[in-house]
């Protein structure tokens, strides 16, 4: 017997139809013996069908009361499916984020786990009920409704998890695993059986919807198994995320391709080349709560130094116009900025015992005349940003030249 958590989100919970689905694969697995808690997200659309109502009512709403909103859409689907399980002969109660007690801090909208009191759920287990959860929700020290932030349901999932110590974390979504990439993009993409918590890490930070990276890093560091598997599929066992040290891990040098359509690339031109100047150009817009991901600094001509780094696209307006108004503060001759990029990253484990990896990516874009504008590495990725109109075409032939595609 194991305990299982298994999270749905929601397009799995979609319709009346879909819980009841949900719900009878629940059964099976507690016929097999198994304790089980079932985290939910709301119904597709209803979040933001919430969040729309709360800003035709608020221009600008407030933090607490769009929390306590938006966290009744699992409220509706917590107790449809506990419903449904007992209509199907189990004992089963739905908990809200409160009851159980998930503790977070005040951030409202974007709270953070702090503590999990698991015992009324153990207690529940132990007297043979499915326990079935709100995600993505918790409650603060004052007793305030939280929300965790978009695909926190995830989170919500592995924090559980993590507190019952359970044997497997099942995330279901419309998707049954990980691919080494997009298969809209390339249709010879393969499922992975296995892929590490830093390799999915990787993918979840450069582009890879599959997974929220909150919930990954909540995994690796308490050690939870995750599973993905496709809740429209009865069958399949999905992409199990372990430890690279497991034996069963595939041995490839590169797991899998990502990309980001979301960036655009801000370069301020000749400025002086003095210590600070990076300070000066990215405290401000760290001020400004704006992201900042790859970062490149060239020296030029007459001690002066050309830097460019991006962000996310839907921040290039507003950080391009802030520093265009500090150019004359920091010296710089000219600030430009394009917003027609992308990011393409190859990510695997296997390239920490490999040569020739970066080589091989660049080689394979120059073949295709795929020209390189920013490149970036760790020990397990290697992106690089180039235009935009290139991205489905640079993905397709890394795939190939690293050997993904499916098994023959």
């Amino acid at each position: 017997m194991a305990l299982i958590v298994q999270k749905y989100g929601g397009t799995s919970v979609g319709s009346v139809e879909r819980i009841k689905h949900v719900a009878e694969r629940v059964a099976k697995f507690k016929m097999l013996g198994h304790q089980v808690v079932v985290v939910l997200s709301a119904m597709s659309g209803e979040t933001n069908r919430l969040i729309k109502l709360a800003h035709d009512v608020q221009s600008n709403p407030d933090s607490r009361e769009l929390d306590v909103l938006i966290s009744t859409g699992e409220q509706v689907t917590i107790a449809l499916l506990a419903m449904a399980l007992k209509d199907l002969g189990l004992k089963a109660k739905s908990y809200t984020g409160s009851q159980v007690r998930i503790l977070t801090d005040n951030a409202f909208n974007k709270a953070r786990i702090l503590n999990i009191d698991e015992q009324h759920l153990r207690a529940d287990l132990d007297s043979g009920h499915v326990i079935v959860v709100a995600g993505f929700q918790g409650v603060d020290e004052h007793g305030n409704i939280t929300t965790l932030g978009r695909g926190g349901s995830d989170t919500t999932g592995v924090a559980l998890a993590a507190a019952l110590k359970a044997d497997e974390c099942q995330i279901y979504t419309d998707v049954d695993g990980v691919y080494t990439t997009d298969p809209r993009i390339v249709p010879e993409a393969r499922r992975l059986k296995t892929i590490t918590f830093e390799e999915m890490l990787e993918m979840a930070s450069l582009g890879s919807k599959v997974l929220q990276i909150r919930s990954v890093e909540f995994a690796g560091k308490y050690k939870v198994k995750l599973r993905v598997l496709s809740s429209f599929q009865d069958e399949g066992e999905g992409t199990l995320i372990t430890f690279e040290e497991d034996d069963n891990m595939e041995q490839a040098i590169i797991s899998g391709i990502a990309f980001n359509r979301d960036e655009a690339k801000i370069t301020v031109l000749g400025v002086p080349d003095t210590p600070g100047i990076a300070y000066q150009i990215l405290g401000p817009v760290a001020d400004s709560n704006i992201d900042v991901d790859m970062i490149i600094q060239n020296v030029g001509a007459n001690n002066t130094t050309d830097f460019t780094f991006t962000v996310h696209r839907n921040d290039y307006a507003r950080t391009l116009q802030m520093l265009r108004e500090m150019q004359p503060k920091i010296g710089a001759r000219e600030v430009t900025g394009d917003d027609k990029i992308a990011k393409v990253s190859i990510v695997g484990v296997g390239m920490r015992s490999h040569v020739g990896i970066a080589s091989n990516m660049f080689k394979t874009l120059a073949d295709d005349s795929i020209n390189i504008q920013m490149i970036s590495t760790s020990e397990i990725k290697i992106s690089v940003v180039i235009d935009e109109k290139y991205l489905e075409l640079a993905v397709r032939v890394l795939h190939k030249a690293f050997n993904l595609e499916k098994a023959a």
